[in-house]
C-alpha cells in the first residue's frame, strides 16, 4: 500500500525511498474520506435500522429498500447526506471519523508495514500483518470514538420527535456540546467494544489487502494497476464480513446485515484504490527519476 520509489531510488537502508510519514496518514484520511462521500447513504440506512426497535410491531423499518424510501419521504434526497450542508446529522461526522480514524489506522499500518519489510523488499509475513492491522485498528478505533459517538447521536437526531431533537448544527457542535452538557467522558463511551471490533475488522482488511495484492502480482496476471487494487480490495471485503461475522455471531449483523455489507465492499474497495492512486500519483511526482 506504501508509495515506493523505483529500485534505483534508495535510502540509507537500502529500502526504496518512499512518502514521508505525515504523507502516509495524509493520504490514509483523505483516502476514507472519499470512500464516505460515496457510501454514506448506506451507512445512514444501516444506522437507522440498529437503532429502530427490535420486535416486529416495534421495528421502524422492515427492509433496508424501506429505510430509504422511508428517508427519502421524510426528509428528501438532503435527509441522505444532511450535515454536509451545514443541517442536523451526517456526512460531516462521517467525514470526522474518517479524518480520525482512518487517518490513524491506515497512516500507522502503513509505517509498520514498511518498517517491518525486509531491506530487500520481502514483506512481512502474513500473521505479522494481522498483528500490525490489530494494533494499527485499536489505535485508530481510540483516535476516532469521539467521532463515532458525534455520528450516531447526529444520525439518531432525525428520527426523534421534533421537541426532543438536540438539533446538533454540525459535528463539531455537536461535540462541543456533549462535553458541555454531559463531560468529556461520554465521547470515550463504547471505546472498549470499538476497539475490540476494530481490532478484528483491521487484522482481516488490512492484512489481508496486503496480502491479497501480494498473492495477485506474484501471479504474474496482474501488474499494480487498479483492477489489482480493485481485486485485492474485494478479497479484503469478503474476508473483513467473514471475521465480523465470527466474532459478533451471524444474526448480529441481520438488522441492518444488507446495507452493512453493501457499505463494506464498496467503501473497503474505494479506500484502498484512492490510497493506492495517491501513492502512485506521490511517486511519479516526487520519488522517480
Amino acid at each position: 500500500m506504501a508509495a515506493t520509489a523505483s529500485p534505483g531510488a534508495s535510502g540509507m537502508d537500502g529500502k526504496p525511498r518512499t512518502s514521508p510519514k505525515s504523507v502516509k496518514f495524509l493520504f490514509g484520511g483523505l483516502a476514507g474520506m472519499g470512500a464516505t462521500v460515496f457510501v454514506q447513504p448506506l451507512d445512514l440506512v444501516k444506522n437507522r435500522m440498529q437503532l429502530s426497535g427490535e420486535g416486529a410491531k416495534t421495528r421502524e423499518y422492515k427492509t433496508s429498500f424501506h429505510a430509504l424510501i422511508s428517508i427519502l419521504r421524510a426528509e428528501g434526497l438532503r435527509g441522505i447526506y444532511t450535515g454536509y450542508w451545514g443541517q442536523r446529522m451526517g456526512l460531516s461526522a462521517g467525514l470526522l471519523r474518517q479524518a480520525t480514524y482512518t487517518t490513524t489506522r491506515l497512516g500507522i499500518y502503513t509505517v509498520l508495514f514498511e518498517r517491518l519489510t525486509g531491506a530487500d523488499g520481502t514483506p512481512p509475513g502474513f500473521l505479522l500483518k494481522a498483528v500490525i492491522g490489530m494494533t494499527a485498528g485499536a489505535t485508530g478505533a481510540f483516535v476516532g470514538t469521539p467521532a463515532e459517538v458525534a455520528l450516531i447521536r447526529m444520525t439518531a437526531d432525525g428520527r426523534l420527535p421534533v421537541d426532543q431533537r438536540r438539533g446538533y448544527k454540525n459535528v463539531f457542535n455537536a461535540l462541543f456540546r456533549i462535553v458541555q452538557e454531559e463531560g468529556v467522558p461520554t465521547l470515550w463511551r463504547g471505546c472498549i467494544p470499538t476497539m475490540a471490533r476494530a481490532v478484528v475488522v483491521n487484522a482481516a482488511q488490512l492484512a489481508s489487502y496486503s496480502q491479497s495484492k501480494q498473492f495477485l502480482l506474484d501471479s504474474g496476471y496482474f501488474s499494480d494497476n487498479i483492477l489489482c487494487h480493485f481485486c485485492a480490495s474485494m478479497i479484503s471485503g469478503l474476508d473483513v464480513l467473514v471475521k465480523v461475522v465470527r466474532y459478533e455471531g451471524f444474526f448480529s449483523l441481520w438488522k441492518g446485515f444488507t446495507p452493512y455489507y453493501a457499505r463494506l465492499g464498496p467503501h473497503t474497495v474505494l479506500t484502498f484504490i484512492f490510497l493506492e492512486q495517491m501513492n502512485k500519483a506521490y511517486k511519479r511526482l516526487f520519488l522517480s527519476g
